[in-house]
C-alpha cells in the first residue's frame, strides 16, 4: 500500500513539473499532504468518538436522552486535544477543500484553511506555508492536485496514519532533493548517513540538537532508534535551528505530524549570528552543515566565545561549525558531524592550527571516511567527525575507520550504506568504546579500522584522514606463494601472446592471398 501511495503522490508532483520549479512545488505538494493527513486523522478520531458515545460499556457513553447532543459533543475540542489530535475547524476539513477544488479561487481557500488550523492549534503557528493564492499555475491544475491527493486515505490503509505520513514525507523529501539537484541536497542528508550517525551516537535519552537541521531527518531517525531499543517517544528533547524559512517550516511540519515535542527557535535564523539556543548544552549533537560555505562570516563574530580552539577562517565555515558544536555539548556529550574530506587535512588559514588544538585537547573521538557518490548535491568526498567534550574511556586515542569500500549502488549515480554496513561500523565503535551490546572485544583490522595515539597523529601533522592510519587491507592467504602465483600468471600471459602471434600470422596470410600488402 505504501508503495502505491508514494507512486500516486509523486505522480501528483509530476503534474506541476512543467509549470513550476521543484523548489516551489515541493511546498505545494507537501503542504496539501499535511492538510489531508490532519483532516483524515481528525475524521478518524471523530468516528471513534461516535462509536464510544454509542457504546454503553464505554466511559464516553451518551444515554438515549443525550443522543441529541451527539453532534455538539463531537465538536468539543477537548476530546481531540487529549488524544494529541489536531483540531480541524469545519472550514478547513478536507471534504470542504475538495468540494471547492474546481473554484477559481481554490488557492485562496486553501490559504484560509491553513490560517484557521494555525489559529486553533498554537503549536502550528507560523509553520504552515500559505502560498497557494499566489502560486502561478494554469487554470485547474491546483484543483487537479487536490483531487489526486483526495485518493489517499491516511486512515484506511491498516497502517498507523502517523507512521504512514512519516514514510511519505521521507520519500518525498528524498525525491525532491534528487529532482532539485544541488539546491535540494543543501537540506537533505541521505538516510543511510543519518542512520550511521545515530547508530554510532546511540541517543537513548536527553537533549538532541542540530544547528542546521534542514527538514529534521536527524531528529526523526533519533526517535526511531529510541523506539527500536525499547524506549519511548519523548525520551529525548529536540532542539534545532535552520536559517532557510521554507525549510524551517518543513522541519516543523515533519516533527509535528509525528507528535514530537520540539524547539526550533522562535524563527528561522543563522546559527552563528543569531543562535536560538545560546544556553543549550546538549547530550547529543548531529549535523550536516553545508560543505565549505564561504559567505558565513559577520563582523560581530570577531573574538566570539565559541572560538575556543582558534579563529575560524572567514572564507570557510567548517571549523566554525565544529567549534559551535563543541560549545553546545554537555560535559559528557557526544557529537557527529558530516563534513567535506578537506576538513581532515587542510592547513589553510588557521584550519591546521585549530585541528591541532582540538586533537591535543582530546576532543576528537572518531573519524570515518565515507565512499563517494553518497549525496545528491555534490561529488565532494565526505567524512564523519565525532567529537566529545570529555573522554571517559580511550583517553589519548582516536579511532579511525575507512568505510570507503562499504556501500552499494542505489542507482547509476548514488551509493548508500546497507543496514549491515551501518551495523559493522556501529559494532566496531561500540566495541572500541567498551559499551557495545554484543560484548565483543575491539581489534584493529588492516584497511578498515585502527585505534591511534595522539602522539602518532602529531607525527603526521595532525592530519585526520583514516586512510593514513588504517593501512592496507589484508589479502586472503590461500597458501599459494607469491612466486608461484607470479609464475602461473607469466605462463598464462606467454600462452596468450603466442596465440595472438599465431592469429596475427593467419590474418596476414589471408589478406596476402587477396593481394593486400602489410
Amino acid at each position: 500500500m505504501i508503495e502505491e501511495i508514494k507512486k500516486m503522490l509523486w505522480a501528483s508532483a509530476d503534474k506541476l513539473r512543467a509549470n513550476m520549479d521543484p523548489a516551489e512545488y515541493k511546498h505545494i505538494v507537501l503542504g496539501l499532504i499535511f492538510l489531508k493527513y490532519i483532516s483524515d486523522s481528525f475524521q478518524t478520531h471523530r468516528m471513534q468518538l461516535t462509536l464510544r458515545f454509542q457504546d454503553s460499556d464505554d466511559d464516553y457513553y451518551l444515554s438515549d436522552t443525550d443522543k441529541s447532543y451527539l453532534i455538539e459533543e463531537l465538536e468539543d475540542r477537548d476530546y481531540y486535544k487529549e488524544s494529541n489530535v489536531f483540531w480541524v475547524p469545519e472550514g478547513a476539513r478536507w471534504e470542504t477543500i475538495r468540494a471547492q477544488a474546481k473554484q477559481p479561487d481554490i488557492g485562496k481557500r486553501i490559504d484560509e484553511a491553513l490560517t484557521l488550523i494555525e489559529i486553533e492549534n498554537p503549536k502550528l503557528k507560523g509553520i504552515l506555508d500559505k502560498r497557494y493564492a499566489r502560486v502561478q499555475l494554469p487554470d485547474g491544475k491546483l484543483g487537479e492536485l487536490v483531487d489526486l491527493i483526495s485518493k489517499i486515505g491516511f486512515g484506511e490503509t491498516g497502517q498507523n496514519p502517523r507512521d504512514l505520513l512519516g514514510q511519505v514525507y521521507e520519500y518525498f523529501i528524498g525525491q525532491f532533493a534528487s529532482a532539485e539537484g544541488k539546491r535540494g541536497g543543501q537540506f537533505y542528508t541521505p538516510p543511510s548517513i543519518v542512520k550511521t550517525l545515530v547508530a554510532v551516537l546511540a541517543p537513548h535519552q536527553g537533549q538532541v540538537y542540530d544547528p542546521c537541521c534542514g527538514s529534521s531527518g536527524m531528529f526523526v531517525q533519533s526517535e526511531k532508534f529510541i523506539e527500536s531499543h525499547g524506549g519511548r517517544i519523548g525520551d529525548i528533547s529536540i532542539y534545532g535551528q535552520e536559517s532557510n524559512p521554507t525549510t524551517w517550516r518543513l522541519a516543523a511540519m515533519n516533527l509535528a505530524i509525528r507528535g514530537y515535542d520540539y524547539n526550533l527557535g522562535k524563527e528561522p535564523a543563522d546559527s552563528f549570528t543569531r543562535d536560538q539556543h545560546p544556553d543549550l548544552r546538549a547530550d547529543f549533537i548531529m549535523a550536516n552543515p553545508p560543505f565549505n560555505i564561504s559567505d558565513w562570516w559577520h563582523q560581530s563574530l570577531e573574538g566570539d566565545h565559541r572560538w575556543v580552539y582558534g579563529m575560524p577562517p572567514q572564507g570557510n565555515a567548517n571549523y566554525a561549525w565544529l567549534q559551535h558544536i563543541l560549545f553546545h555539548l554537555k560535559q559528557n556529550g557526544r557529537a557527529g558531524i558530516v563534513l567535506a574530506n578537506g576538513s581532515m587535512s587542510s592547513s589553510q588559514n588557521s584550519e591546521g592550527d585549530i585541528r591541532r588544538n582540538m586533537v591535543e585537547a582530546d576532543k576528537v573521538e572518531l573519524m570515518i571516511a565515507l565512499p563517494g557518490q553518497l549525496f545528491f548535491n555534490t561529488q565532494i568526498p565526505a567524512c564523519l567527525w565525532f567529537l566529545v567534550k570529555q573522554k571517559n574511556r580511550r583517553k589519548g586515542e582516536v579511532l579511525f575507520i575507512d568505510a570507503r569500500k562499504l556501500g552499494t549502488m542505489k542507482s547509476r549515480v548514488q551509493i548508500e550504506f546497507l543496514d549491515q554496513d551501518i551495523q559493522r561500523i556501529a559494532d566496531t565503535v561500540h566495541a572500541w568504546r567498551g559499551d557495545g551490546e554484543t560484548g565483543a572485544d575491539y581489534a584493529d583490522i588492516a584497511g578498515f579500522c585502527r585505534s591511534v595515539t595522539l602522539d602518532e597523529i602529531a607525527s603526521h601533522g595532525h592530519v585526520l584522514t583514516p586512510g593514513r592510519y588504517v593501512g592496507a587491507e589484508a589479502v586472503d592467504d590461500d597458501d599459494e606463494a607469491f612466486a608461484e602465483k607470479m609464475q602461473k600468471l607469466t605462463e598464462t600471459l606467454g600462452e596468450q601472446m603466442a596465440k595472438g602471434a599465431e592469429l596475427d600470422a593467419l590474418i596476414r596470410q589471408k589478406f596476402g592471398g587477396l593481394g593486400y600488402e602489410f
